[in-house]
């Protein structure tokens, strides 16, 4: 079937395929390492309002860039004080010891439980 036709059937199917042009290079940042994509060919599918991407190309791997994790590292987190007081109330500890788990956990409330529970 030709890739022509084959778009029109997709399109009477409410799936729209485009080309995203002069992409040099995809990357995928995962906490130990990132996958490099170049010379990419990527597709773009919208269905229905959902899009979703398909990439090939030549795939390599390579150590995290720091540039990445400086970022994710200095963003500040937001701790709500309705969070001070579900963990607060959930460990039986006070609302600065609270706040300091949450803060250390980076707003992750189930490992701030858990760490001031195991004290």
């Amino acid at each position: 079937m030709s890739p022509k036709k084959m778009k029109g059937m997709l399109k009477n199917m409410g799936i729209d395929i485009d080309e995203l042009e002069n992409v040099s290079e995809v990357v995928i940042r995962m906490p130990d390492r990132e996958i490099v994509i170049s010379n990419p060919s990527v597709a773009i599918m919208d269905s229905h309002g959902t899009r979703s991407y398909q990439i090939s190309g030549e795939e390599s791997e390579r150590a995290p860039s720091s540039a990445g994790g400086e970022q994710a590292a200095e963003a500040p987190v937001e701790i709500l004080d309705s969070d001070v007081q579900l963990v607060a109330s959930q460990t039986g500890t006070g609302l600065a010891q609270a706040k300091a788990a949450l803060q250390e956990s980076k707003g992750d409330l189930a490992a701030a439980i858990i760490k001031l529970s195991s004290k």
